[in-house]
């Protein structure tokens, strides 16, 4: 988060800042196998994102009854769009915290801006305004993150690891994750079947 924080103090974008990464089939590593990542910050200094397509086994109810946000009576009168809302499994690092990315109609002071569509907010605030209908108009909450050194994501798509393109809101945001993969790289105009897992040099 210290990079997300540099970033909003220096008021400028990494150039794979609010770009899906896309796990090649020859990733190494499993946890990131046929996973998509919103990519919230990246710099000189390294690069910071939230996986879209894996679910925690934890529901948002359960997480507000944990966090003291509300009792366990009071998550029975959640409006159903709050009580529907999928938990995310945000990447391998520092799973105990939550993330939640959302469209720009929502802001509070520790909101950190993406892109122009997009915001992230990793305070409590937002989960009280979602769990009341307050909240953004498009929104999606991940637990833990995942983070890159300098320099080791852009070696990981040197070597196939990840494919990039611009991210899409709706893609982003939409309710379907079990065939996000599929179909993110179908509005690229990518065949998944046709993805080599042998990198490419010229």
């Amino acid at each position: 988060m210290d990079l997300l924080r540099q970033k909003k103090d220096a008021a400028e974008r990494g150039f794979l800042d609010d770009q899906f990464l896309i796990a090649m089939p020859g990733m190494k590593d499993e946890r990131f196998a046929r996973s998509v990542i919103y990519v919230c910050a990246h710099s000189d200094e390294g690069a910071m994102g939230l996986i879209i397509n894996q679910t925690q086994q934890m529901l948002f109810p359960d997480l507000l009854v944990q966090l003291g946000i509300m009792s366990e009576q009071e998550v029975i009168r959640l409006p159903r769009q709050a009580r529907d809302f999928v938990v995310r499994n945000g990447g391998p690092v520092d799973r105990s915290r939550g993330f939640v990315l959302h469209s720009g109609d929502y802001r509070v002071e520790s909101s950190l801006p993406v892109s122009p569509d997009v915001c992230l907010t990793a305070t409590v605030d937002i989960l009280r305004a979602i769990s009341t209908g307050r909240g953004p108009r498009q929104a999606l909450m991940a637990l833990g993150y995942a983070g890159w050194g300098a320099g080791q994501l852009e070696g990981e798509i040197a070597e196939n690891g990840w494919l990039t393109c611009p991210a899409d809101p709706d893609l982003l945001f939409d309710a379907d994750i079990e065939r996000k993969y599929e179909r993110i790289l179908a509005s690229i105009g990518v065949d998944p079947t046709r993805l080599s897992a042998a990198a490419g040099h010229a």
